[in-house]
């Protein structure tokens, strides 16, 4: 497991996902057979690696990725490390002939992202990208909805995603800051449209064009040794997606905006008979029978009280984490040879979607999407 020391590897890989599996008894996958892992992590701060394995009662660890490829009995190759680092350690990886599970971007381009691909399918590995929204609570539920034909035609989604992230001036900022880099693989574009890429392709229909405007809204920040920088690269992006069945899906995503809403993110997804509305967890409807009719009028205040007209639905359902749920189920594919779609092709078109979204704040226009392969 390289690169599980940073913010997302250590709380959502390691922790609530390969510790909290190791503390369940394994992925148990038949009456005898029960897949249990044995992580080696893997990173540049042995410091860092030597707390973690301590706290989680891990049993090794390296500062050398060269060595870890080298260990026997270590099938798969995990990446978590910025964007920047993926490519060369992952083709390392399958060139050594290990598995392949890794975090999206799965390349800085395009052209590395589907190099990946050919690589590993050349090489006859496994190979698996995390896409962990496809089961988050509030988007298995839209999925629920969607199967029982809720919504009737759908219509429309849209997505506000994004909080405040402190510039460091005065408040510790709470985002590396490569994140604003854009010669270090930083920018929303790059980061969060791989994942309405796979979102909107799982759950809605596929994504055919896009328009996308990006903005540096916030200047300058402040780095991890307290100096200031110039931000090159993109904190806000404003996209306008055309999916198959004639649905528009739009997404706001931004690191510069206050939260007033149900969640850090919420898909409104209206239909020709409902509506619904999916933050992280909860996920609230309002069917054609329920919708009122409201009458325009500023003079008045407003007599409907529009948040009362819901429903919250599945409000008792229980769920695993989103990163714990896909890591068992790559796991199983890993050892009983079980479906597992999301490959690093799926990735690849998630690294294209945002090229796409880049090309069209570049150009000011309209973007087709087109099959890779």
């Amino acid at each position: 497991m390289n690169g599980v020391t940073g913010r997302m590897g250590t709380r959502q890989h390691l922790i609530r996902s390969m510790v909290s599996i190791i503390n369940d008894g394994g992925v148990k996958v038949g009456d005898d057979l029960v897949i249990m892992p044995d992580p080696v992590l893997v990173g540049r701060n042995e410091d860092k690696l030597k707390a973690l394995c301590q706290e989680h009662q891990i049993k090794k660890y390296t500062t050398s990725l060269e060595e870890a490829l080298t260990l026997p009995g270590y099938d798969v190759y995990f990446d978590a490390q910025i964007t920047g680092r993926r490519f060369e350690s992952v083709k390392k990886a399958i060139e050594a002939g290990k598995h392949i599970y890794c975090e999206k971007p799965t390349g800085t381009t395009l052209q590395e992202a589907i190099d990946l691909y050919h690589i590993a399918k050349r090489k006859g590995i496994k190979h698996g990208v995390v896409q962990d929204k496809l089961w988050l609570p509030g988007m298995l539920k839209l999925q629920d909805l969607i199967d029982s034909g809720f919504f009737g035609d759908i219509l429309s989604i849209r997505g506000e995603f994004g909080y405040w992230v402190f510039e460091g001036h005065t408040v510790p900022p709470n985002r590396p800051s490569w994140n604003y880099r854009k010669e270090e693989g930083g920018g929303i574009i790059m980061d969060m449209l791989c994942h309405w890429r796979y979102v909107l392709d799982n759950i809605f229909g596929k994504v055919k064009s896009l328009s996308c405007l990006g903005a540096i809204h916030i200047k300058e920040r402040i780095d991890e040794n307290g100096k200031a920088y110039r931000c090159t690269a993109d904190d806000s992006a404003y996209a306008t997606f055309e999916l198959e069945g004639d649905i528009i899906a739009h997404f706001n995503s931004s690191w510069d905006v206050r939260v007033r809403r149900d969640d850090l993110l919420v898909l409104q997804v209206d239909g020709t008979k409902g509506t619904a509305v999916a933050g992280l967890r909860d996920c609230y409807t309002q069917s054609y029978e329920e919708t009122p009719v409201p009458v325009w009028n500023p003079d008045i205040p407003q007599p409907i009280d529009f948040f009362d007209q819901w429903t919250k639905f599945k409000p008792e359902e229980g769920y695993e984490n989103a990163f714990k749920v896909q890591w068992k189920m790559f796991l199983e594919h890993i050892v009983c040879d079980t479906p597992f779609k999301w490959d690093l092709l799926e990735g690849a078109k998630g690294v294209q979607l945002a090229e796409l979204g880049l090309e069209s704040w570049e150009k000011r226009c309209w973007m087709d999407v087109k099959p890779l392969v």
